[in-house]
């Protein structure tokens, strides 16, 4: 909901300007990603953790990521064709390599302008599956202490001696967020038994520590705040977290993620021209991104997913040996 409100306030005035100054604003709503990133380590650590083969992974991540995806970018794309939404619009033919979700590998523009984290996603998932193939998650320490000492090399190059290093390198080791997944995985492991607690708190400071050097000290603070706060409501810690209202959007967020931006904006133009308040409209394209997002949820997301994962059990439950 930061990030939502960050987007239909701020972020819309920046490009369109609201035609009245809103009643709020949520300049800092955009930090929600970073603690969407952090998360993401605990919950794909947790995944593989249950996981048995690198196709059981897959197939968790495929139904439920690219389904929900899909229909996003259709509706999306087919919103901004009708409604219009000025220096967002993108050819049929990009919008289909979206489809593949690593289409920014490519340098293809997004449909979506919030899909750009999806693609740091793929490539965090693809690098922990590798290390799950290769039995190196017991070595997890040592991997992440590499990954951001890595980072650190390359803040130090430049800001110390104006060398670049590799830009392409550098995004296919997600280095400007590994320290974000960095402390997600280290809570995952605090709150599930790990055998090396100190180690674990150890990263924790490290990342912490790399984020104040090569970013700033407020963002450092904001990132132990976001450790700590992730450590309590994966310990059962935050007893708020069972509101029906916050279970709710925890239902929908990934969906109100992926549909809210340019479909909120180009209604929100509308509104404007039509001389709507600007809090007035802000209020509807939240209840209409909500409603979208419900919509999506129930009519594609948990269906398809389902769907995929029955199918694949059923496959595996299936296989017996061909009579001789």
């Amino acid at each position: 909901m930061a990030v939502v409100l960050f987007h239909f306030t701020t972020k819309f005035d920046e490009l369109y300007g609201h035609a009245a100054a809103p009643l709020f604003s949520v300049p800092w709503g955009h930090l929600g990603v970073n603690l969407f990133f952090m998360i993401s380590g605990f919950v794909i650590f947790m995944t593989l953790a249950r996981t048995r083969s690198a196709v059981d992974f897959v197939v968790s991540r495929f139904s439920r990521l690219y389904p929900a995806y899909w229909a996003a970018v259709a509706l999306t794309f087919t919103v901004v064709l009708i409604l219009g939404l000025p220096g967002k619009e993108v050819s049929a033919s990009a919008a289909a390599l979206n489809l593949l979700m690593f289409h920014g590998l490519i340098k293809v523009p997004n449909v979506d302008g919030v899909y750009w984290t999806l693609l740091i996603e793929l490539i965090f998932y693809s690098w922990s599956l590798l290390a799950f193939q290769l039995g190196l998650l017991k070595h997890i320490h040592r991997i992440l202490w590499v990954a951001l000492a890595l980072r650190l090399s390359y803040f130090i190059a430049l800001e110390g001696f104006d060398l670049k290093f590799s830009w392409t390198l550098s995004e296919l080791l997600i280095l400007p967020y590994i320290a974000w997944f960095a402390c997600g995985i280290m809570v995952y492991r605090l709150t599930h038994g790990s055998d090396a607690r100190r180690a674990d708190i150890a990263v924790i400071a490290g990342a912490v520590l790399l984020i104040g050097i090569v970013n700033s000290w407020h963002l450092a603070t904001l990132a132990l705040a976001f450790t700590g706060l992730l450590f309590l409501a994966t310990s059962g810690r935050l007893p708020v977290l069972q509101f029906a209202g916050l279970i709710w959007l925890g239902e929908i967020s990934y969906t109100l993620y992926l549909l809210h931006e340019n479909i909120g904006w180009a209604l929100m133009l509308k509104m404007k021209a039509a001389g709507l308040d600007a809090n007035l409209s802000i209020a509807l394209v939240l209840l209409v991104s909500c409603a979208l997002a419900w919509g999506l949820t129930r009519l594609v997301e948990k269906p398809a997913m389902a769907w995929i994962r029955a199918r694949y059990k059923a496959r595996l439950t299936t296989r017996v040996p061909q009579a001789r």
